[in-house]
């Protein structure tokens, strides 16, 4: 239905074009950011829309009969005519692109009646591509991606800042600001558990999402529900992915919390 190695190309090409402006190559690419906030705490920079118009332009080439759907474009009900969409993120991670950091990637899924097909996600300031594909696997520089195959919660590594009160007895490890490469840490091994308990958005989560479970991770909301796309309200209240085995007990600690945060639903 694809040819992955055209998707695979454009998406690094996709990844070229954000690293030739990222400030992470001096002070001289620092000054010359043009960067804006979308609202309070939210930046968006020029190389999140060239990207965006870049992948909009290739991947409508590469299979014309998909819809659309992207963080930097506004949503068109028609996207929900056809089963085929693609879900991007340009640059997921944004603040730590305009702040210099390598924690930020590339993001894009073929999604296909709600369910992901591929997921491709591409972080070249860490010279890691990253795909998934429904059904056959996934992998990191060519390397077959294993799961996290931890069997109890308490020292969970998690990637994150800081932790909680009731969370004192997971671990930190290092936190990229892109959720996607979280969620792919969890599918090599390098994390066991990311949560997130707040109204998010399908293309944070749709290749990353895909490429944790073809690693074998268990991937859901944050109530432990299954994952959909394409929906004609593109949001989902949370993500928890992590090893199998953990996964009941991970829900079970993060119920209260989730009831109490998710309320009655999105605005």
């Amino acid at each position: 239905m694809i040819d992955r190695q055209r998707l695979e190309a454009i998406v690094r090409e996709a990844g070229r074009i954000a690293l030739d402006t990222w400030p992470g190559h001096g002070p001289a690419h620092l000054a010359a950011l043009e960067r804006w906030d979308k609202s309070p705490g939210d930046p968006v920079c020029a190389a999140d829309l060239a990207v965006d118009a870049f992948l909009r332009r290739e991947l409508g080439a590469l299979l014309p009969a998909a819809g659309w759907l992207s963080e930097e474009t506004a949503d068109a009900p028609e996207r929900l005519a056809g089963g085929l969409i693609w879900l991007v993120d340009p640059i997921d991670g944004t603040r730590d692109y305009v702040r210099g950091r390598d924690g930020w990637a590339v993001s894009v899924a073929l999604v296909s009646a709600a369910r992901p097909l591929f997921g491709m996600l591409y972080a070249p300031a860490r010279e890691q591509f990253w795909h998934g594909e429904a059904g056959q696997g996934s992998w990191r520089n060519g390397q077959r991606l294993r799961a996290s195959t931890r069997s109890s919660l308490a020292g969970a590594r998690v990637p994150a800042d800081h932790l909680a009160p009731e969370d004192a007895e997971l671990t930190l490890v290092d936190k990229p600001n892109s959720i996607a490469l979280r969620i792919a840490m969890v599918a090599a091994d390098e994390a066991d558990l990311v949560a997130t308990l707040r109204w998010g958005w399908e293309w944070d989560i749709g290749a990353a999402a895909l490429i944790a479970r073809e690693a074998g991770a268990a991937v859901t909301d944050a109530f432990g529900g299954a994952l959909n796309y394409n929906k004609p309200d593109p949001r989902a209240f949370g993500v928890l992915v992590c090893a199998p085995a953990i996964h009941a007990e991970a829900v079970a600690h993060l119920a209260a919390r989730a009831r109490r945060v998710a309320g009655p639903g999105p605005a």
